[in-house]
């Protein structure tokens, strides 16, 4: 599946409040893997987004067969090569004043690693809800893609950055809140 197309514009939508209550309307922690929760949850308090989808990303390997798996990669000895399920946070962002602050917020994420972080949008998420956009942590080489075979030495050091990210993603939500205030 294609992750990642150019950014586009903001664009108005006159429907944004009516297609953020439907898809917020069956929404449950359940869904969403435990790391990210609050991210989540934090996210679609705001006003001017909400959410469409999202994945921690996941590193599943010989011994770690478990698609969903949350635990980190062992530091020692690990296998040759790892498959990295892409982490990734994709929403809707409102064409107004806060979700211009928010949209300006998320872009400057991808500093926290530019070969490894991209802020994009992707184009069947575009067909289904405009000004849909996604966040996600991928080494830019498969940036275009959901899962990557990487080397173990690699799986790490995306790891790491993927910790990095919801890090800096946690505080671009709180100084959104703040905006509010």
């Amino acid at each position: 599946m294609e992750t990642y197309t150019e950014i586009k514009p903001l664009v108005n939508n006159p429907y944004f409040g009516e297609q953020r209550r439907k898809n917020l309307s069956g929404l449950t922690d359940t869904m969403i893997d435990a790391p990210i929760v609050e991210h989540i949850r934090l996210l679609n308090e705001l006003s001017c987004c909400f959410t469409l989808q999202c994945c921690y990303g996941h590193f599943v390997y010989t011994g770690q067969e478990d698609i969903h798996n949350l635990d980190p990669l062992p530091v020692t000895d690990g296998p040759a090569t790892v498959e990295y399920r892409i982490a990734y946070v994709a929403l809707c962002i409102d064409n107004g004043e806060m979700g211009r602050k928010l949209f300006s917020g998320l872009e400057e994420i991808p500093a926290v690693d530019p070969g490894n972080i991209q802020f994009c949008c992707a184009e069947w998420f575009w067909k289904r809800q405009t000004n849909s956009y996604a966040l996600q942590v991928e080494p830019d080489r498969f940036k275009d893609r959901d899962t990557a075979d990487l080397g173990y030495a690699e799986a790490l050091k995306i790891e790491d950055i993927r910790n990095k990210f919801f890090l800096r993603l946690m505080e671009v939500i709180r100084e959104q809140q703040q905006n509010i205030i």
